[in-house]
């Protein structure tokens, strides 16, 4: 009697006619490629998306968090379904229609955030996480599907199985990383949103179609035909690519980082009012330069009216330039003034040029670019007044609101001269308080000026710092908005101050939660 064990094969030896045998696997350049177009693609919809919701709820850090984590939901979610699909289905017959499905929903994602932004406009937690995810979460959720059911198909010998996952892995981080760069270097850069959904969702159709042609006749028929549902399909996506034409849109121009248009004023056949990103941001008179509507800018030209005899030319940088408001001010109330403005976005200068009356020359010199970096540039104690008006939607940019962007300031600002920074804020006004203790850290001398209510805690408002080497004109300023300004306003220094800001911190580079600090309680 044979007492021996049977014989049991090695399991790494083993091969069936399961989905993933190596009669079914697809050839490594196609899995390559399915897997690397895939995987770019959720990172290319992530980018996109930003820009998409911009509108309806701005650029803060908690937008960007939000479609970051939607994104990431997606991937997790959409990887567990593809894994668990593929272990029951022949991953041959999802491939195409999962391709097939992202291109319908990323088309359909244009009209769907589109028409949802404008009833979830705002800044709600909520309605943030909500549009993020109408904009994201299904087709990042599909595409992230695809490397699972590739996987499996390359899984033939088991003696390989970490080799295969170890690469295929690779090559889909390689996608995503090619299509993060991409987006945000060329992309965003060379086409509207608009075109790169809507392109994005044409490259996966076509791929999902000819996939499916290809694998029907690797497989002699065995794969089913086109079926009515997949007719049904193919036209919810047509007609989604045709809502997307049709759908309201807030912008006239889209630039690299705004959703941006320009507003008459029915009030005011010349005024015009530059709406970035759903905010209101700058008011202009194009027949009179001299004319300051909204009442922050009020104040920071009173501020300029009294700082120096009247008429006299100042030296004056913006940190910002939105619609070029104060150069203009100053270029009509103190001829000869030389005015130097930094814009991020080159675009926004020439939608000003178009439409804005600005002109650029020997009084006004708009330099392009980061205004941390470009007032590093600049030379030591060479303006009269700087301006503080940068704002990413309602937020001013956190590395210019450091002790060290204070600094570089207090470095250019000639002695006497004067520093205005434009701050909003919501109660409990964490931050306005954070600010005015930072800019006081580097200058000796500080005032804020501010609705007497929205000091009071009662209201959210514009505030404007003023800050100098040497005594403020106080004083002057409080008597000249008594007739300049048209609602109540309180000029805030010495002990009243100190009090306001009480023991707020100070920001730094090295940390500045101005986002957190921006949040209602």
């Amino acid at each position: 009697m044979d007492s021996s064990p049977p014989e049991v094969a090695d399991p790494a030896t083993v091969s069936d006619e399961a989905p993933g045998s190596p009669a079914r696997a697809l050839p490594a350049g196609l899995a390559a490629t399915l897997v690397f177009v895939s995987s770019g693609a959720v990172l290319v919809l992530e980018t996109a998306s930003l820009r998409l919701v911009g509108p309806y709820v701005g650029v803060t850090l908690q937008v960007t968090s939000s479609v970051i984590g939607v994104a990431l939901a997606a991937i997790a979610y959409g990887a567990w379904i593809g894994g668990w699909l593929a272990d029951r289905r022949d991953p041959r017959r999802l491939l195409a229609p999962a391709l097939v499905l992202a291109g319908i929903c990323t088309a359909l994602t244009l009209p769907i955030v589109r028409y949802a932004g404008e009833v979830l406009r705002g800044g709600a937690a909520v309605g943030i996480l909500l549009l993020t995810a109408l904009a994201i979460f299904l087709p990042a959720a599909l595409l992230a599907s695809i490397t699972p059911l590739v996987v499996k198909l390359q899984l033939g010998d088991l003696r390989q199985t970490g080799q295969v996952v170890g690469r295929l892995s690779s090559i889909g981080t390689l996608g995503a990383i090619t299509a993060t760069l991409g987006t945000g270097f060329v992309l965003v850069a060379a086409l509207p949103s608009t075109a790169i959904i809507i392109s994005l969702a044409v490259l996966l159709g076509v791929t999902g179609l000819v996939l499916a042609g290809y694998l029907r006749r690797q497989s002699r028929d065995a794969l089913p035909k086109p079926s009515r549902l997949t007719a049904a399909a193919a036209v919810l996506g047509l007609a989604g690519a045709s809502l997307s034409a049709v759908a309201p849109t807030p912008c006239d121009v889209e630039t690299a980082y705004h959703c941006a248009s320009v507003e008459a004023d029915p009030d005011n056949s010349t005024g015009r009012l530059l709406v970035l990103n759903s905010a209101w941001h700058s008011y202009v008179d194009l027949a009179d330069p001299g004319h300051l509507e909204f009442e922050y800018t009020k104040w920071i030209g009173a501020v300029a009216d009294v700082m120096a005899p009247a008429r006299a030319p100042l030296d004056a940088v913006h940190l910002g330039g939105g619609g070029f408001t104060m150069p203009r001010y100053l270029t009509a109330t103190r001829p000869g003034t030389r005015n130097e403005v930094y814009e991020i976005d080159g675009e926004l200068v020439e939608l000003g040029r178009r439409e804005l009356d600005v002109r650029t020359g020997p009084e006004l010199r708009a330099r392009v670019g980061d205004a941390r970096m470009l007032i590093g540039e600049r030379a030591t104690r060479s303006a009269d007044l700087v301006v503080g008006d940068a704002f990413g939607h309602l937020v001013v940019p956190w590395h210019l609101a450091t002790r060290e962007m204070a600094a570089e300031v207090r470095r250019v600002v000639r002695p006497g001269g004067i520093y205005a920074q434009n701050v909003i804020d919501q109660p409990p006004l964490r931050f306005i308080r954070a600010e005015v203790a930072t800019v006081a850290a580097e200058f000796p001398h500080v005032a804020l000026v501010a609705p007497p209510a929205a000091l009071a805690g009662s209201q959210g408002a514009n505030f404007v710092i003023l800050a100098s080497d040497q005594p403020l004109p106080v004083e002057e300023v409080r008597e000249r908005l008594i007739t300049s300004a048209d609602d109540p306003v309180t000029v805030l220094s010495g002990p009243a101050l100190d009090e306001f800001v009480d023991d707020a911190m100070v920001l730094t580079d090295e940390y500045a939660p101005v986002d957190q600090l921006l949040a209602t309680a």
